[in-house]
């Protein structure tokens, strides 16, 4: 691991932390439904679009009823993405005169985004109209990203309520989360990133002609785009010749702040933030960096906050940044390290190599390998989907550390909500286990862990590994999931055990060399999207609600304390032993035997 990496590495993290600690206060603010000084003019807007509704701001939700406003919500949501993709072709704000999109992708699309996944099987300039990416992608990453805040807010009224019947209110909570912390956010890293060259505009696309033509192979499709393949199942090749160059346009900037402050990662363009429309210099890189895990670091300390010990809130944190300190090393050396097969060739060759500190393929030269590996773990350890490099160009380990942080569920720091209520479930399991060792009824924040809320918890832990696991199984298995694959070998399975465990974790990223968009894929991707959050989140709901009616006990001498380095060293064991136990076979088959593999010439 080079200096240069550390260094990266340790600024990111300070900036980080110097950012999102205010940004946590404020967050609890917000939860907490306590006036904000300044922010007088937008409790004026919310208490119209309260009186626009018909709702009661004093009107309070048990856990079920919260669960059944979401889902409605969420459903609502997605039923309106599919529609507008649907129907584009008739819609304005169309310059390019595209048409509908296919039912089935239609379908993927709409559960993508309204699961805060925004995995995409389609190229996204040659496919959405401008008026599909900011009505219903845009504005889906909102909603999406506001709900994962409100089932935060949710849990954490669990622990610090007494005797409540009552977690909160969807509506107050969706609302005030959409209008205080994720539009002005959006819209103070929108200018950010249009200062550094990102493009916001409504122009039709350009087309520009190229000094010298290019010739360039390509698979054959068929007119619905699926893959041509000859008897041996290899995808047949065509050659083409071009001599211009079509330069996309469109409304950037505003769906890039949103894509990444709400961990959704859907870019407008296939290239996502690889495009230098989209991500142009190395300070937007930062940027679009911080503003990944801004929100899920800040919500450990609206944690703290609400439940009345900021030492809490300093513990999760801590769990989360050390594992991500780990994995984070562990892909960066992997890039940097000499390939065996260009050692075998010399000092010297391997010695270029790495002079610009590591392996290039697949990489954007702007970033570099440093840059471009921390992005990697970063959007890989948060719900976020965007990609600045193509992840199929990892070295066997390099790839294995993005695949290992989504199977942890993704709480470490996490996506928008997801990862602070994610680790709160395993801090759960954590001290229910402490509990079984010394004895002692497990409690957690002065509330009793019981049997239910272990029940709604192991739920809740289970769900992802069943659906990724039992999905690669199939895909495998049948025709119309190996006809996708590109790479033969354990490359492959690692190519299909991705694109399920970033579907059923609400990531949406992808190693990229399986053809995905399929009917076969579009469908089973969007089941295992649509049970990985919301068959998460109802269970998490059941744990909050439970907990809200449970006297807190005040601690005595054999309460376990949950603020020191002994419980985060218990959570950090409980994370990674319970949250990748269920993959070490599958991943034994994709990335560990392809690295075997290396050395194995």
């Amino acid at each position: 691991m080079t200096s240069q990496s550390i260094m990266l590495l340790v600024a990111f993290l300070a900036v980080l932390l110097v950012l999102a600690y205010p940004l946590g206060l404020f967050m609890a603010k917000v939860g907490d439904g306590t006036p904000i000084r300044g922010f007088g003019w937008l409790l004026k807007i919310e208490n119209v679009l309260y009186r626009i509704a018909g709702l009661s701001t004093q009107s309070a939700m048990t856990w079920k009823s919260y669960a059944i406003a979401l889902l409605v919500f969420n459903t609502l949501g997605a039923l309106f993405v599919y529609a507008v993709q649907r129907m584009q072709a008739w819609l304005p704000l169309n310059p390019q005169a595209f048409g509908n999109v296919s039912p089935d992708s239609s379908f993927n699309t709409a559960v993508s985004f309204a699961a805060n996944t925004n995995w995409q099987g389609y190229v996204g300039e040659a496919t959405m109209s401008y008026l599909t990416q900011m009505l219903a992608l845009t504005g889906q990453n909102f909603f999406s990203a506001a709900t994962g805040i409100a089932v935060a807010f949710a849990l954490i009224r669990g622990f610090s309520s007494r005797s409540a019947k009552s977690i909160g209110n969807f509506w107050v909570d969706l609302t005030r989360s959409t209008l205080y912390i994720l539009l002005p956010l959006a819209i103070v890293v929108s200018i950010a990133l249009m200062g550094q060259g990102v493009i916001q505009n409504f122009s039709a696309y350009q087309d520009v002609s190229l000094i010298d033509p290019v010739t360039y192979q390509q698979a054959k499709t068929t007119a619905d785009g699926q893959p041509v393949v000859d008897a041996e199942g290899k995808p047949l090749m065509e050659t083409l010749t071009t001599k211009t160059q079509t330069i996309a346009m469109g409304p950037v900037a505003s769906q890039e702040a949103i894509k990444m402050l709400g961990t959704n990662g859907g870019g407008f363009f296939n290239a996502n933030s690889a495009h230098p429309y989209e991500n142009p210099t190395a300070l937007s890189n930062f940027i679009q960096m911080l503003a990944i895990f801004l929100i899920p670091t800040g919500l450990c300390f609206t944690f703290g906050r609400m439940v009345g010990d900021m030492r809490q809130g300093w513990a999760v944190l801590a769990a989360m940044t050390l594992i991500f300190v780990v994995m984070t090393s562990i892909l960066m050396i992997s890039e940097q390290a000499a390939h065996p097969a260009i050692q075998a060739l010399g000092v010297d060759q391997t010695t270029t190599a790495l002079q610009s500190g590591g392996y290039m393929e697949g990489k954007e030269t702007r970033f570099g390998v440093s840059a471009s590996a921390l992005f990697v773990a970063v959007t890989t350890a948060a719900s976020c989907g965007a990609v600045n490099a193509m992840h199929d160009s990892l070295m066997p380990l390099g790839g294995f550390v993005p695949l290992v942080l989504m199977q942890f569920g993704e709480v470490v720091f996490g996506g928008v909500g997801t990862g602070l209520y994610g680790m709160l479930i395993f801090a759960i399991l954590a001290v229910f286990i402490a509990g079984l060792m010394i004895g002692r009824t497990p409690e957690y924040l002065g509330k009793k862990i019981q049997s239910y809320e272990m029940k709604m918890a192991s739920i809740a832990i289970l769900v992802t590994p069943t659906l990724v696991l039992v999905g690669t199984a199939i895909a495998v298995l049948v025709e119309p999931g190996k006809v996708g694959i590109a790479n033969p070998g354990a490359h492959g399975f690692s190519e299909i055990l991705y694109a399920f465990t970033s579907a059923a974790n609400n990531n949406g990223s992808a190693f990229a060399g399986l053809s995905a968009n399929t009917p076969f894929y579009n469908t089973m991707l969007a089941i295992a999207m649509w049970f990985g959050r919301f068959a998460m989140i109802v269970p998490i709901l059941a744990v909050a609600g439970s907990l809200a009616g449970k006297q807190r006990l005040e601690p005595n001498a054999g309460t376990m304390p949950t603020h020191g380095l002994l419980f985060v060293a218990l959570l950090v064991g409980v994370v990674v032993l319970v949250g990748v136990l269920n993959y070490i076979p599958a991943l034994a088959l994709g990335p560990i035997v392809e690295h075997l593999q290396l050395f194995s010439h």
